[in-house]
């Protein structure tokens, strides 16, 4: 764009040029929100706002809303709130996403319906101004168009990007880490280097000319380097009982090897805080008869011969364990220091049903940790409730010790309908949707997919709720590894490390002819 100019006076040609850069919307700092439609599958799409902070301060909140075609709805969302007057929607942030830094971006999604050209968001607003050229603003026709939607790999201390060329003229691409330029290309396709091991993050690619910058494309990948310990890429969990109820009674050495890992439960409290202690359950014994400490300890390296790992499981429904204090967690990594000694435990889950203090377990686990080497395994068997919020004591609990931590397992049963993370509607207990819409909050709040896994019950007799097909355990699976055989939910990004299933029980299980491992442990091999 040019400017004839004739100036009468140095004040006549500065005020002019005020003018100017006062009229240039691209010049002016502000909050801006870009929209991208990341899928259209003709009867629905995916899309997705990004939110940039590019003013100098930081904003506490922020709202982006929007007019949708007539007879366009929304099926689901994540990483924000919404409310709908008619065919206008308004997204808001939630509590741990609505503040931004100068420079930064948030970002959110949602479902649509149906897809097509003509479904596209208009007379976008981002705190009330304009979202800056974006999602159905005036947009300047000499920026370049939006690069296509990047694909990231991680390799080994580096993860490399690729994208659809944009349109209009394009004199490169640059890819940001937040406000942070990573790469400059004239290609569509960049590799950062210099990375750490099992590292995530996300780039931003943007197209640039001599006019601006075009709207972002975002992607996120981990680099290599993730240590699996000394389970499979994908595996099964079971807990064996040490005690007898109307479930299949069995001696340790008769878990199959379908089970990767099993849970033994469970340790049991003492008077004294912190110490845990395990044995033979009598009545188990007698059911059994006659099964000894010896006889338990020897089916221990009988099931370790044979590549399976054993656990002992702390706590459960009826279980008192407490570690409320630093003596507590001292006591607790001392007696199951002990118990790992004596039986040949590879590890500990913490399945503390009746409260849990994150910052002495965390104590506990560290101090145990560093006693055992890094071959410990550490798991831990939450509720649903638990696991709704970072600000939870379980879910504080695992991303404070995510460097030692092998996997959750949370309970997706015995809990009613719960919220998943697109905070959008509770989800029922025992379906496809339930699972991978829970588990969906922690992959995106922190833990690595391969330090999650899907816990349910094998079978009827089981649990008291959310009992599911084996079937439906591999629907939920797949479609968290894939975005594919997704049910009413589709989760914001795929999950290829997604860690496997774990199951209330192995006893369980065999009373039900073996029906759950028998159908989710092959279904693990086809995972990416």
């Amino acid at each position: 764009m040019r400017f004839r100019v004739i100036a009468r006076s140095a004040v006549a040609l500065a005020a002019l040029l005020l003018s100017t850069v006062v009229a240039s919307p691209a010049q002016a700092a502000s909050v801006t929100a870009a929209f991208t439609k990341t899928a259209d599958w003709g009867s629905g799409f995916e899309g997705k706002y990004t939110i940039k902070n590019e003013t100098g301060s930081a904003i506490s909140s922020w709202k982006v809303e929007f007019d949708l075609p007539a007879g366009t709805t929304v099926s689901s969302f994540w990483d924000a709130t919404l409310t709908r007057s008619g065919q206008h929607f308004t997204f808001a942030n939630v509590g741990w996403n609505g503040a931004v830094a100068p420079g930064a971006t948030v970002s959110f999604g949602f479902i649509g319906s149906p897809g097509g050209a003509a479904a596209a968001p208009a007379n976008c607003k981002v705190n009330g101004a304009d979202c800056g050229g974006y999602g159905g603003g005036p947009t300047d026709p000499d920026l370049p168009g939006r690069p296509g939607t990047p694909s990231a790999t991680g390799g080994s201390k580096s993860i490399t990007l690729s994208w659809g060329a944009s349109s209009g003229t394009v004199t490169g691409y640059r890819v940001y880490e937040g406000s942070a330029v990573k790469a400059a290309v004239t290609g569509t396709s960049a590799t950062i280097t210099g990375l750490g091991d099992c590292e995530t993050h996300t780039y931003t690619v943007k197209a640039y000319n001599a006019a601006g910058e075009s709207a972002g494309a975002e992607a996120t990948a981990t680099t290599a380097g993730c240590s699996t310990g000394p389970l499979p890429e994908h595996f099964l969990t079971g807990y064996w009982h040490n005690f007898d109820n109307a479930a299949v009674e069995l001696r340790l050495s008769a878990v199959p090897t379908d089970y990767d890992l099993v849970a033994v439960s469970f340790g049991e409290a003492t008077n004294t805080p912190g110490e845990v202690v395990f044995g033979v359950d009598p009545g188990l014994s007698a059911s059994l008869g006659g099964y000894t400490d010896a006889q338990f300890k020897a089916d221990v390296k009988t099931l370790q011969s044979r590549g399976q790992k054993v656990i002992l499981s702390v706590g459960g429904e009826k279980g008192r364990v407490q570690v409320a204090s630093a003596a507590a967690a001292a006591e607790f990594a001392d007696s199951v220091h002990g118990l790992i000694r004596e039986y040949g435990f590879d590890g500990v889950d913490i399945d503390l049903e009746n409260g849990l203090n994150a910052t002495y377990m965390a104590q506990a686990l560290r101090d145990l940790h560093a006693r055992t080497g890094p071959g410990l395994i550490i798991t831990m068997a939450p509720q649903t409730i638990d696991m709704q919020s970072t600000g939870a004591e379980y879910f504080k609990l695992a991303l404070s010790i995510k460097d030692i931590l092998t996997v959750v397992h949370t309970q997706y049963y015995n809990s009613g309908s719960m919220l998943g993370c697109d905070r959008m509607a509770a989800y029922s207990q025992g379906t496809v949707d339930f699972l991978t819409a829970l588990a969906c909050i922690q992959l995106e709040n922190g833990l690595r997919p391969d330090q999650v896994a899907l816990g349910l019950p094998a079978g009827p007799g089981a649990a008291g709720g959310g009992i599911v097909a084996p079937a439906v355990v591999n629907q939920a699976l797949t479609c968290l590894a894939t975005r594919t055989d997704c049910g009413r939910f589709t989760p914001p990004r795929a999950y290829p490390g997604i860690r496997g299933a774990m199951t209330w029980s192995i006893n369980w299980d065999a009373s039900n002819g073996w029906n759950f491992s028998r159908t989710v442990k092959p279904h693990l091999a086809t995972l990416p």
